[in-house]
């Protein structure tokens, strides 16, 4: 099961009584885009409880294609990654 933006808004609008279905929908929309200018910036971004998402980056290095067996090189690029908090990483593993 994948938890979609739509899904997101819809609990945040559930749980918070007092906030009408546009303000959930604009709450969920600038965590979003706080989030993805924190990372396009390079920086981290931590959320306790939860985990953090680091920016790195990655060399050029070489290659190959699987359906041609062909070298290639790829270029060098940035990757976001994760890694979970352990409260969370407990809380999954007791599920």
């Amino acid at each position: 099961m994948t938890l979609t933006k739509a899904d997101l808004v819809h609990e945040v609008y559930k749980q918070h009584e007092e906030l009408t279905k546009a303000q959930a929908t604009d709450s969920v929309e600038a965590f979003l885009r706080i989030s993805k200018n924190s990372l396009i910036t390079g920086s981290d971004l931590l959320l306790s409880g939860f985990g953090k998402f680091n920016v790195k980056d990655k060399n050029s290095r070489r290659g190959r294609n699987p359906q041609t067996g062909a070298e290639l090189t790829l270029d060098a690029r940035r990757v976001v990654t994760f890694k979970p908090s352990g409260i969370l990483r407990d809380k999954i593993n007791a599920s």
